[in-house]
């Protein structure tokens, strides 16, 4: 496998990203769409999930397709930044056609940021206005670190972020993922700042550091309470796959989250991923084909959130100390 051109999702032709954050507020909203539908599945390992039309993304239900995934900040009121994503895409006549109306179709999951000394006091939720500014900026590009959904996430001990990662299988099919890094775990190791996906890093994307040296590890204690820590994500690939294998390629995915944050998927953890399809790249061999692909959205995933944490940028009245402002030197 090599790394994609850009390191990001977007890497994957026919998705692009937006982000949209209020520094003030200390959250955000990230959106993952394209220039048409795509197939997309989830799935949940988490214990305190907090998700929007998930239901429809089962392979058996009628919608096959969808026009937007949304990860967003603000706990129960982030899903509200779906609304935004809809009235947005409905203005550019997006959606599931019924008769002669259309009906966006946006999935969504949050994470918890309530707590991050942010300004929550407001009268009206700011969500949706985020959601709509996040699809109007999508694009190849986007920002990483303090921006989007991960403008205000927080780990056990380190400022969270957004992340992102890519790779390029030998069959040519991509396969990225994105996601918001608010766990209740580390995403480091020890004390020297070395990552847990160390041996996944491609390059020195966060900070080429190696692997810490073997030690003891004392059973964790909660950090958060039940609801506050959330990781979620969306892996994506643009080979041509059903929702059941799409679905697959989220179930394996969720093997990078466990290398990448410890502990993971704990009852106080809405630990969730998304997977998108964008159909360019039919499988040659279905069975080698979605053997790498779910090995490399794994491996993506947890590179994704070492970069998440790596990039997080200080910020004034932080409650927890960014990556660089306790590992970096000089």
């Amino acid at each position: 496998m090599r790394r994609g051109a850009r390191n990001l999702i977007t890497d994957v032709a026919g998705l692009t990203v937006g982000n949209a954050q209020d520094l003030a507020l200390r959250s955000g909203v990230t959106v993952v769409t394209g220039p048409a539908p795509f197939v997309a599945a989830v799935h949940v390992m988490g214990g305190a999930p907090g998700t929007r039309e998930t239901d429809l993304l089962a392979p058996d239900r009628l919608v096959q397709e969808v026009d937007a995934l949304v990860l967003s900040g603000g706990s129960a009121f982030g899903l509200a930044a779906c609304d935004g994503v809809a009235a947005g895409l409905r203005a550019a006549r997006r959606g599931f056609a019924v008769g002669p109306v259309r009906v966006p179709i946006v999935p969504g999951a949050i994470l918890f940021d309530l707590l991050n000394g942010g300004a929550k006091d407001w009268d009206e939720t700011p969500y949706p206005a985020l959601g709509r500014a996040a699809l109007a900026a999508a694009g190849p590009d986007f920002a990483l670190g303090t921006a989007g959904a991960g403008t205000g996430a927080m780990t056990g001990d380190l400022k969270g972020g957004l992340g992102s990662a890519s790779c390029v299988l030998p069959s040519g099919i991509t396969v990225g993922a994105l996601v918001a890094v608010n766990a209740l775990g580390r995403a480091t190791a020890g004390e020297g700042g070395q990552f847990w996906a160390a041996p996944f890093e491609e390059g020195d994307e966060f900070g080429g550091l190696g692997i810490a040296a073997a030690q003891g590890q004392e059973a964790p204690l909660p950090m958060k309470r039940l609801g506050e820590a959330t990781t979620i994500a969306v892996v994506a690939t643009d080979a041509l796959l059903t929702k059941p294998q799409a679905h697959r390629m989220a179930v394996a995915a969720h093997d990078g989250m466990a290398r990448a944050l410890v502990p993971s998927h704990t009852p106080l953890d809405g630990d969730l991923v998304f997977a998108a399809a964008t159909g360019l790249h039919p499988l040659q061999d279905p069975v080698c084909d979605l053997f790498q692909i779910g090995h490399a959205a794994a491996t993506c995933l947890a590179r994704a959130i070492a970069r998440g944490v790596y990039l997080a940028q200080a910020q004034p009245g932080d409650l927890q100390p960014s990556w660089s402002a306790r590992h970096r030197k000089g």
